[in-house]
């Protein structure tokens, strides 16, 4: 299993964990849409190449966010990955995959 960690913006933050949540991320045992989450502040400043959702080039923006945790099974790494790429709004979504004992 997986624990997946990403950060996406208040906005965002249901809509995401739904796409994920419909993919299978989320689910213990005979429980589903599992994850947990806590409110921060995220901060970035996009380069001149970048084409930020929020927040101007050169410039260092400060976001409210949600940092959102969720476990996954092995083998819906690649289908999860696909889902929180296309359901964020972010450019580069900031994301990690931890490995955990089931």
């Amino acid at each position: 299993m997986y624990s997946l960690v990403f950060y996406v913006p208040e906005t965002h933050l249901e809509s995401v964990k739904q796409a994920l949540f419909l993919v299978g991320a989320g689910s213990i045992g005979d429980y589903s849409q599992c994850c947990w989450q806590i409110k921060g502040q995220g901060q970035f400043c996009p380069n001149n190449q970048a084409t930020p959702y929020i927040g101007e080039r050169g410039i260092v923006e400060k976001v409210d966010e949600y940092r959102v945790e969720m476990v996954l099974k092995d083998e819906l790494k690649e289908g999860v990955t696909s889902a929180l790429l296309a359901a964020h709004p972010y450019e580069e979504a900031a994301y990690h995959f931890i490995p955990v004992q089931s």
